[in-house]
């Protein structure tokens, strides 16, 4: 059997954004969204602003906003909103049953921005934040007390910090410009904002990086004892600030050698995690994605299968019917985003789909199965059986047989249960990948970066 790299990708969305394209037809919200089930639907507003840009990261985010970019941002968010809410109609009830501010780094805003984030989700959309769960995105040096203040205020049921690594020169390597003690007094006002759930996130793969450091920073964050705690495995990416400073290969051999080294490592590493987050009393949910056994839980799962409804605002979000995945224009390089920023700023007709794919109900199933997969919990076939009328053995069958027979799936399993082994969860970053359909592999394949 060949060889399996255990870091494809992450595997967050599907299809993931490099497989949309143009639509031509440029379909109307109003359309799309008619015969959709908007009792439980997802709101999350992008921010794509950062005060830095960390070297691993790809996001869709600018460093800084100079002349009043954020107004003119909130301006458009606003007439989105507007547009959005209205191409949902009044036919039926519209509720939302979670909400999230990702990015970028919504804390950016300051304290009055961030006020009017929240009057354009609950005044323009309708979602009423004090009701539903509440998450939201934040940085060491942009969670000051003013800004918490109003999240708490606002209902945030969840906040969630990049810390990445406690170790000073870790977070160097992976030029991410903060201070253990940056960190420690940024974690000590979300604690003093009461806020509910404290998400802490942690990268090993970092160059440098050993068990005894990454003990250091899991420790560090233990502390706190956080609600919850994701543990991520480096990524070098293209056109990101560690790809771009990486030194050229010698030849392909050494490139592999070096690749299966650092692979050795970040398994090496997640094992360690992972049992020591056990040990401290912590449930693993996903390979990424620990919780504190006695803590609540604030909205989906991470790897939740979305059963379609997400109203996505802002030029980095998705939004998801259950035909189509739309959203604005990607990118990773810095000048392309910035040009995307200001074309969103200056847009006044949000009422049609620009960029997206279709799902097909093909594409529905694989998307079920993938994201139901890599929950720990793993996929209850009376859940697949309701929603698409066949068995996933059925749909997947040469797929689920690959996966036993690396060991990726659990022998000892419920028999109406398909789970992923320990083994299985520790390759979720190829075992994801793996379920690609042709198409969006395709798709992927022929999409130019930019």
């Amino acid at each position: 059997m060949p060889t399996v790299r255990p870091y494809e990708s992450y595997v967050y969305a599907y299809p993931h954004k490099t497989a949309y394209r143009p639509l031509p037809e440029r379909p109307a919200l109003r359309e799309l969204w008619a015969a959709e089930p908007k009792s439980a639907l997802s709101l999350y507003l992008h921010i794509p602003f950062c005060e830095v840009r960390c070297g691993f990261c790809n996001l869709f985010t600018r460093i800084g906003a100079p002349e009043e970019l954020t107004t003119r941002y909130l301006d458009a968010l606003d007439r989105q909103a507007v547009a959005v809410r209205d191409a949902l109609g009044d036919d039926e009830p519209v509720r939302f049953a979670a909400a999230a501010f990702g990015g970028g780094t919504p804390t950016f805003l300051t304290a009055d921005e961030l006020e009017r984030l929240c009057d354009i989700a609950e005044k323009r959309m309708g979602a009423y934040l004090l009701a539903v769960p509440l998450s939201v995105e934040t940085s060491p040096s942009t969670a000051t007390a003013d800004r918490l203040a109003v999240l708490a205020d606002r209902g945030t049921t969840r906040v969630s910090i990049g810390v990445q690594s406690f170790v000073d020169a870790e977070a160097r390597a992976a030029v991410r410009p903060q201070r253990r003690a940056e960190v420690e007094a940024a974690l000590g006002r979300i604690r003093d904002a009461r806020i509910p759930v404290l998400n802490i996130d942690l990268i090993y793969g970092i160059d440098g990086q050993t068990e005894r450091t990454w003990l250091t920073s899991l420790d560090a964050a233990l502390t706190w004892r956080p609600e919850e705690l994701y543990l991520y495995p480096l990524y070098v990416r293209p056109l990101t600030g560690l790809h771009r400073l990486g030194a050229a290969a010698t030849g392909p051999e050494a490139e592999a050698l070096e690749q299966a080294v650092w692979d050795e490592q970040r398994l090496r590493l997640y094992a360690v995690g992972r049992d020591h987050l056990l040990a401290h009393g912590y449930e693993q949910v996903s390979m990424r994605m620990f919780r504190r056994a006695d803590a609540p839980q604030e909205g989906p799962e991470d790897y939740a299968c979305q059963t379609d409804g997400m109203i996505g605002l802002g030029c980095g979000a998705r939004s998801y019917t259950s035909a189509l995945h739309y959203s604005f224009d990607y990118a990773v390089d810095m000048r392309e985003i910035r040009s995307i920023i200001d074309r969103f700023t200056t847009t006044e007709d949000f009422s049609r789909a620009e960029v997206g794919r279709y799902v097909d109900a093909a594409e529905a199933r694989r998307r079920h199965l993938l994201q139901s997969l890599l929950q720990a919990a793993g996929l209850p076939l009376d859940d697949y059986r309701a929603r698409f009328g066949t068995d996933p053995r059925a749909d997947f069958p040469a797929e689920l047989a690959r996966f036993a027979d690396r060991g990726w799936l659990d022998p000892h399993a419920p028999e109406e249960l398909l789970r992923l082994s320990p083994l299985g969860l520790a390759h979720s970053d190829a075992l994801g990948p793996a379920l690609f359909s042709p198409g969006v592999r395709a798709a992927m394949a022929a999409y130019e970066r930019k």
